[in-house]
């Protein structure tokens, strides 16, 4: 069963998405106002989605969606009653998963937390997908200069140079990427 964390500024708008989760099939772990600590809830309670009702998303609320996002991802729905483009572009850039004008529909519950878990898992793909680039480009950079640093003290080839890092990292049954991290700070320290 999803666990579903309710943000609501309002306690009477509160117990109708309540309702309409547990309609829905989820379960509510905790309904807060927008004034709780909700990282600390949010650590506490680990919910799967975080569904936020508005009637405008103040600066703070958002603030804490963005650290949030940054700490402990998950999907963030966020209901408002009002909207400007200004307040969509920062609820995006908050990670909020779905944004969702003219408040809640019982109805509509179910499909637009689907659609925001499915959209924040593309975008957690994409996010790691970028993750392991950089991290790829960079084993690659200190391989690169690993090689060339032989390649000057040893009187190597490029290839011949290559040769030896792996043949060391076979041998000590490590990393490529390791064993350059060390020739890098070997010849840093001589």
């Amino acid at each position: 069963m999803l666990r579903v964390m309710l943000v609501d500024e309002k306690p009477e708008r509160s117990s109708q998405l309540e309702r309409a989760l547990a309609d829905a099939g989820y379960e509510v772990v905790a309904t807060l106002t927008g004034r709780d600590d909700l990282r600390a809830r949010i650590a506490a309670l680990s919910p799967d989605v975080i569904i936020v009702d508005m009637q405008s998303p103040s600066r703070d609320v958002l603030e804490d969606m963005r650290r949030i996002h940054e700490e402990r991802p998950r999907p963030v729905v966020m209901f408002v009653d009002e909207t400007d483009a200004d307040s969509i572009r920062a609820a995006v850039r908050a990670g909020v998963s779905a944004y969702v004008v003219d408040g809640l529909k019982g109805r509509s519950v179910r499909p637009v937390v689907e659609v925001a878990i499915a959209r924040f898992e593309e975008f957690q793909a994409l996010r790691n997908e970028l993750e392991s680039a950089r991290t790829t480009l960079a084993d690659r950079k200190l391989v690169e200069r690993a090689k060339g640093i032989i390649m000057r003290r040893k009187s190597l080839s490029e290839e011949d140079a290559y040769q030896l890092l792996r043949k060391s990292a076979m041998d000590q049954k490590r990393k490529i990427v390791e064993v350059a991290r060390e020739v890098i700070a070997m010849a840093e320290l001589l």
